[in-house]
């Protein structure tokens, strides 16, 4: 099979790392492959915050899970208590993925640079997990403070986040994959 389609085949969320960084060129290689991901219109319009520091780290995790735990939904704060009080799983590398605030496709675009950023590690063999609930950040009253802290340009607002790091273990295997997710409409 294809290499490229190896790699997306088998590339799964990883949620426990070994505490030892990336190396800077596997990390600016992944993020060259951010760069290249697909835009609305070639805008381009993301912004990635790499945090490698470890209190930086647990202050963006308490911002996120403070966030979780005053939405008022239950689900979202049941997901705050089950992360064990880390969102980033003591990842050594975090990358905070924002785009510019009331772009209707602003978040298409970072999803596509996302995704991107999640095969390119894969296929250097670093384990790498999205992490949605960073998103509550862009929902914030704060989001301005946070963004300032983060070194996000004005305007835009932090969605995503992925963690990057080596696997501690190699082996998971694929989940089952939902049945009936593609139907064919074929030429007349």
């Amino acid at each position: 099979m294809n290499e490229a389609l190896t790699t997306l085949l088998k590339r799964r969320s990883v949620r426990a790392f070994r505490d030892e960084q990336i190396k800077k060129e596997e990390l600016e290689a992944i993020l060259e492959c951010a760069l290249y991901a697909p835009s609305a219109n070639n805008t381009q319009n993301w912004h990635f915050t790499v945090i490698q520091d470890k209190a930086m780290m647990e202050k963006v995790n308490g911002w996120i899970l403070d966030g979780m735990n005053s939405s008022g939904d239950p689900k979202i704060q049941s997901v705050a208590k089950s992360t064990k009080a880390s969102v980033f799983r003591n990842a050594p590398c975090v990358v905070i993925v924002s785009t510019e605030k009331g772009d209707r496709f602003g978040v298409i675009n970072i999803s596509a640079a996302t995704q991107n950023i999640l095969v390119a590690a894969e296929a250097l063999g670093i384990g790498s997990c999205w992490i949605g609930s960073v998103g509550i950040l862009a929902s914030s009253d704060k989001v301005e403070e946070y963004s300032r802290e983060l070194g996000i340009p004005e305007g835009y607002a932090p969605y995503f986040g992925i963690t990057l790091g080596y696997r501690i273990s190699t082996d998971q295997p694929a989940p089952p994959r939902k049945e009936g997710a593609v139907n064919y409409i074929p030429p007349r």
